[in-house]
């Protein structure tokens, strides 16, 4: 462009719009030479215009970059600039010619445009980074409109940029089954928020559904506007799928569908989302074989050949991987040496491979297997692997449903301990039978067992014990089944014979049998016991219509058995029933007596045979009913242990003894120490030493007046728990006394385990002093041994002269019994104290003189 100023006012005017331009201004000669720098000028090449005035223009460009000289007038440029700190910038040039006075010149304008240089080198580094990436990026303007796509949204979508630019996202992608609310949730946060994230469904130019996840951004101009909005979109269809898959198996476990339909459902739906692969699942039963579960898509006959297999360390893919507990990859099967033995069996199926998961359940043990089987010779891909890894679960979920309800049936209507019959299986079973038209009023046996002393077992050599005891009793009880018979435990020792169309004669026979099949000793881990029943029989329809009154007209039958001797058999009769109605109202006494506090503590004195003092008395529990007389604590303690009271009369004993041994104490009677019977049962109790020591401070008792008499069966009872509450007992200064010894399961070597302070030698080796050289033999070793640890032993039973005398000789140190007094309510023992001052002091009654 050619500029004439020829007026010399029109120059001036000219110069002074120049230096008050926004844009750099420079004017130069026709040689080059810079004759005007304007201010802006100098603001971007940062020299004063006294430092550049005279100078060529190549002064103002870095070397390399182009003459300024060579720039096309009416054209514009950018131009390198290289500032006076060295820095360098950017600028848009264009160049016009002006004719002054005959003179030419060149006026350059020049624009700073480093920023926009800068942004389109950053655009351009950007769309060459989205081209590489596998991630789908979408570029829109502050219209909201597409500017930008890269080379995956066109592998994804099949558009070219040309066919999207200028259009909408929302209205190119969206479908058929696109949410209107995600996408209306899209448009009122893109351009608004930064760095959300939505998952949707959007449809490809040919119409495949694609389901993607979008994270939009937001790009703002320096006044806060909307510049541009950046989404990146991830293909996430293939986990849609596989959640889809796992929705709908969860949903199918809710419903209770069938294990082998899940399975099949899986197998299904898998093959229509990883083409070319045919599904297997196979489940390893307890034996360790595979058992076929699904394979819908392979010849029945493929399956049925694999049932049964046995897994191993070369047993094809699925036997190799259920025996190795890892996945196990074959790619060519007719090569392979796991598949030498089995190849015959796919190839000609067209399976060239298989790959095979082992199918592990939360307990770590291998359940099946999931296989996939190819036709063509290769491994599984990336996604095989991220659907077998999802399927496998989902396996073990339903397969661990599947156990969890087989397991619950088995709870409902299975022992868990012995895998008999439980009483609701029983008593199915007796209704199937007695309402069975075709066998209408047929005689049926009901035969009730109770393992005699069973108590006992479970009391001194712990419940393990008796629980492998159980085991192998119900296993003897199997053995004497008919094919139509059924034996059931109903709890703890108790069995159950139900023998279909049996009479009184086969009934006893099947009795016999059973009492014979348990008399051979039972081998119980390293111990060897001998267990013998007491059986009771019933018969229907001649006992009872009904199972209630089948089964409890046969429980007291047995109890009648137990009454003549045990391990015998009896039927029942209409005594027995009575003997039963007689328990029940005993044990509502029994309740309702420890409720009103109608027992009572008789007291038995414990003389010393050295000098006759007295030593201490022990409390006895005894029961007076009001229309029912004096009941036998032989009858009534049994009754109560089934009962469940057995704690609280303890509880009771515990306290009425204290509050006694305060009174004594007030009215000035010197006792010596008071001997409380406790259950094995209260030991078990940890708040047991705390009841104690509060019942010594509420009647301010000193602890060594109170000595509590245990069992042999707390001392055989090997729980952490019941060792610690004895030995606490013990640290609050009461003593512990071991009742009937010798006559239980505990060892020499037991005494040692807890801090005992006195043995009692049982009635049963009493009596037989004088008569039974065994039996003293066994008196004096008790003896001794009780002396040898410091123990003080005293004896029970004493009842003629002749057994003092010789526990006297054997140095026994204390002894009680009817021979020296009965067991007295309190007060009649205080008149006892007071009417034989001699037996507290001299015991010149009896002869007691001898040295120790």
């Amino acid at each position: 462009m050619m500029i004439s100023c020829q007026d010399a006012g029109l120059q001036n005017i000219f110069l002074q719009a120049l230096e008050q331009a926004i844009d750099a201004a420079v004017i130069t000669d026709e040689t080059g030479t810079i004759i005007f720098f304007n201010a802006a000028a100098e603001r971007l090449w940062g020299y004063g215009r006294d430092e550049v005035l005279g100078r060529p223009i190549g002064c103002l460009v870095p070397k390399g970059d182009g003459n300024p000289a060579d720039l096309v007038v009416g054209a514009s440029r950018e131009l390198r600039i290289r500032r006076k700190d060295g820095a360098t910038r950017w600028g848009a040039v264009s160049l016009s010619r002006v004719a002054a006075h005959g003179r030419t010149i060149l006026l350059g304008f020049v624009r700073d445009v480093t920023e926009e240089v800068a942004r389109r080198e950053e655009l351009y580094l950007l769309s060459l980074v989205a081209n590489e990436t596998d991630r789908i990026v979408i570029v829109t303007g502050g219209d909201r409109r597409i500017v930008y796509v890269n080379r995956a949204f066109t592998e994804m979508f099949g558009y070219e940029l040309a066919e999207v630019r200028g259009r909408w996202p929302i209205e190119l992608l969206a479908g058929r089954r696109t949410d209107p609310k995600v996408l209306q949730h899209l448009r009122r946060r893109a351009g608004v928020e930064r760095g959300f994230h939505e998952e949707l469904i959007t449809y490809s130019k040919s119409g495949e559904e694609i389901w993607v996840s979008t994270t939009v951004n937001t790009v703002l101009n320096a006044d806060g506007t909307l510049k541009n909005i950046v989404a990146v979109l991830a293909d996430i269809t293939e986990n849609k799928q596989i959640e889809a898959l796992q929705r709908d198996v969860l949903e199918a476990l809710a419903k209770d569908m069938p294990l082998p339909e899940i399975a099949a459902m899986i197998c299904h739906r898998v093959e229509a989302i990883a083409a070319g692969v045919f599904c297997s699942i196979l489940l390893v039963d307890q034996d360790g074989r595979l058992r076929p579960l699904a394979a819908p898509s392979l010849p029945e006959q493929y399956s049925e050949a694999l049932n049964g297999l046995e897994i191993g360390p070369i047993t094809g893919s699925c036997g190799t991987a259920a025996y190795l507990g890892i996945p196990v990859v074959v790619e060519d099967i007719a090569t392979d040496p796991l598949w030498e033995a089995y190849k015959a069996l796919a190839l000609p199926l067209g399976l060239a491979a298989c790959w095979s998961s082992p199918i592990k359940l939360r307990d770590g043990r291998v359940a099946g297997t999931f296989a996939f089987y190819f036709r063509e010779k290769r491994g599984p891909s990336p996604w095989h692997e991220h659907v077998v890894n999802a399927c496998t679960h989902l396996c073990a979920l339903a397969i661990e449903r599947h156990e969890a309800k087989t397991h619950i049936a088995q709870l409902a209507y299975f022992d868990t301990l012995t895998g008999l019959p439980n009483r609701a299986r029983l008593h199915q079973l007796i209704d199937s039978l007695t309402h069975d038209p075709d066998a209408a009023n047929a005689p049926i046996a009901c035969l009730f067992l109770d393992i005699d002393h069973f108590k006992d077992v479970n009391d001194t050599l712990g419940h393990s014990t008796g629980d492998r005891l159980l085991i192998e009793v119900a296993q003897r009880l199997q053995n004497q089944l008919r094919p139509t018979d059924a034996v059931s435990r109903l709890g703890g020792d108790e069995f159950v014979f139900i023998l279909p169309d049996c009479d009184a004669d086969g009934a006893v026979a099947v009795a016999k049998r059973i009492i014979d099949a348990l008399s051979a000793p039972l081998r119980v881990g390293a111990l060897t016991l001998s267990v013998s029943v007491s059986i009771g029989i019933s018969l229907y329809p001649d006992n009872g219509g009904d199972k209630e009154t089948l089964l409890k007209h046969a429980d007291a039958a047995m109890y009648q058995a137990k009454g003549a001797g045990r391990g015998t058999y009896r039927f029942f009769s209409p005594e027995m029933n009575r003997f039963a109605q007689e328990r029940l109202i005993l044990s509502a006494a029994l309740r309702e007596a420890l409720a009103q506090d109608a027992l009572e503590l008789h007291y038995q004195p414990q003389l010393r045979t050295v000098d006759g003092r007295l030593h201490g008395v022990e409390a006895l529990l005894r029961w007076t009913h009001p229309t029912l007389g004096s009941i036998a604590p032989e009858r009534f303690i049994p009754l109560a242990e089934e009962s469940g009271l057995i704690e609280a009369i303890g509880e009771w004993c515990l306290r009425t003894t204290c509050r006694q041994i305060a009174a004594w104490r007030a009215a000035g009677i010197d006792i010596g120490t008071v001997s409380v019977n406790l259950s094995s049962q209260h030991f078990r109790k940890r708040d047991l030493p705390r009841l104690i020591s509060a019942l010594l401070d509420a009647h301010d008792v000193p602890p060594e007046m109170l000595t509590i008499e245990i069992t042999e069966s707390v001392m055989m009872d090997d729980r952490t728990a019941t060792i610690e509450t004895v030995r606490a007992v013990q640290a609050l200064g009461v003593g512990l006394s071991m009742d009937d010894f010798g006559t239980g399961y505990s060892s020499l070597s037991s005494l040692t385990r807890l801090p005992i302070s006195e043995l009692k030698i049982d009635r049963s080796f009493v009596q037989e002093l004088g008569q039974d050289e065994q039996a003293q033999a066994a008196t004096q070793a008790v003896i001794r041994i009780g002396q040898s640890l410091g123990m003080m032993v005293i004896a029970e039973g004493v009842e003629t002269e002749e057994q003092w005398h010789i526990l006297k000789a054997l140095r026994c140190q204390a002894a009680q019994g009817f021979l020296l007094s009965p067991a007295l309510p309190a007060p009649a023992l205080e008149a006892w104290l007071a009417d034989h001052p001699a037996t507290a002091r001299t015991a010149s009654h009896l002869d007691v003189a001898w040295s120790v």
